[in-house]
């Protein structure tokens, strides 16, 4: 090192905040992003407060986002966020070392760029992959670079800090996945092991929901809180259906019968056109898209459950769930109804069972439901 270089003084690496600022955000725009941010993490007054403090201190978190077997919708989801700090500030500053989609870089300068980020980052950067990883004939159906991704994704998840799933492809295989799977495609937790991996479902996942992870492991350094299929409870608790809009109408046994008829320009429920609502978790009724403009169902479409495992083997999209967990229509209609009478001679309990035998009833029997089942529960349908 020359005198020149050895007395030059050193930049300082701008902190989140700083770069912000630098960036046009102002003070009051900074707190509001956090206030919302903490908010769509569900964190108490305090815990806004460690975020805040934690974004005008902390300096980048290097990240490294690989794609494999996917169609790039979970990049093109994060990018197109309605909030600017989000889709600009949180994109440019936590600062994406590595990503075949969006780096300015290709070939022997982005792999470069890669190995220079594992080697200077050891330990402290975060892996995020978006596609499932193929593992016939040795992985040679995605090969990068003359690497397949399976050798890719261990390679680079071994000295990383925690991976993060983005997109149902990468938590559980989605369509590369499905039935009768060509390319034996296997979601990243399948492939990587000893590392905590944090499952961001959807196809593709919320923006902003992408965002809330990435802010909670910089405040943090650690992994959220996750449920069983590793998505992170803050997003992932409540289904679709506990948080929809048109949840009175289920309620009241109002459906939408076929698409555009009367029903569904009334804004009825979508069950019996094949809403997966009730069996799917997400926060598309809560967030929703666009800035909480809207979600598939305000739109007019049923959900399609792709927050969950292996949505595109459970059945056509437009036919009725015929059964799923929890009260009500949502059970066998008789055997709770026997259950609350035994429990309750109120007034109330008998409309209540009443009301859920009726919706069974309404609903009636659709294709594929097992028909004896169906005769049980209407003994008046063999007459």
């Amino acid at each position: 090192m020359d005198i020149e270089s050895a007395t030059k003084p050193q930049k300082k690496e701008e902190t989140i905040y700083e770069h912000m600022l630098s960036r046009g955000v102002s003070r009051r725009d900074f707190l509001q992003f956090c206030a919302w941010m903490g908010a769509c993490i569900g964190l108490e007054q305090t815990g806004v407060a460690q975020m805040t403090k934690a974004l005008e201190t902390k300096k980048r978190l290097p990240v490294v986002w690989l794609h494999f077997q996917e169609c790039t919708c979970c990049s093109e989801s994060f990018i197109r966020s309605s909030h600017p700090i989000v889709a600009d500030i949180l994109l440019d500053k936590v600062s994406l070392d590595y990503s075949e989609t969006l780096m300015a870089a290709s070939g022997h300068q982005a792999e470069k760029s890669l190995q220079d980020t594992i080697k200077n980052y050891k330990g402290e950067y975060l892996l995020c992959i978006e596609g499932s990883v193929p593992t016939a004939e040795d992985g040679v159906y995605c090969c990068i670079g003359g690497k397949t991704a399976l050798q890719i994704a261990e390679e680079v998840a071994k000295d990383a800090k925690a991976v993060v799933a983005w997109g149902n492809c990468a938590c559980s295989g989605c369509v590369q996945a499905a039935k009768p799977n060509p390319t034996s495609a296997k979601p990243i937790h399948k492939v990587i092991g000893g590392k905590p991996i944090v499952n961001v479902q959807g196809c593709p996942p919320i923006a902003e929901v992408m965002a809330g992870v990435l802010v909670h492991l910089l405040t943090f350094d650690r992994i959220p809180q996750l449920d069983n299929l590793g998505r992170p409870k803050a997003f992932y608790s409540r289904r679709v259906h506990d948080t929809c809009y048109r949840r009175p109408n289920y309620d009241a046994g109002l459906f939408v019968e076929s698409f555009d008829d009367e029903n569904a320009r009334k804004g009825y429920c979508l069950y019996k056109v094949g809403c997966r609502g009730p069996s799917t978790y997400n926060a598309c009724g809560t967030i929703r898209w666009n800035g909480g403009v809207s979600f598939p169902i305000q739109s007019g479409h049923p959900c399609i459950g792709c927050s969950e495992a292996n949505f595109w083997d459970n059945g056509p999209f437009y036919q009725r769930v015929p059964a799923f967990p929890g009260f009500g229509i949502e059970q066998t209609a008789d055997k709770l109804g026997l259950a609350a009478l035994a429990a309750s001679a109120g007034g109330a309990a008998v409309h209540a069972v009443m009301t859920n035998i009726r919706k069974r009833h309404e609903i009636g029997e659709h294709a594929g439901e097992n028909a004896e089942q169906a005769e049980k529960d209407n003994p008046e349908s063999k007459s």
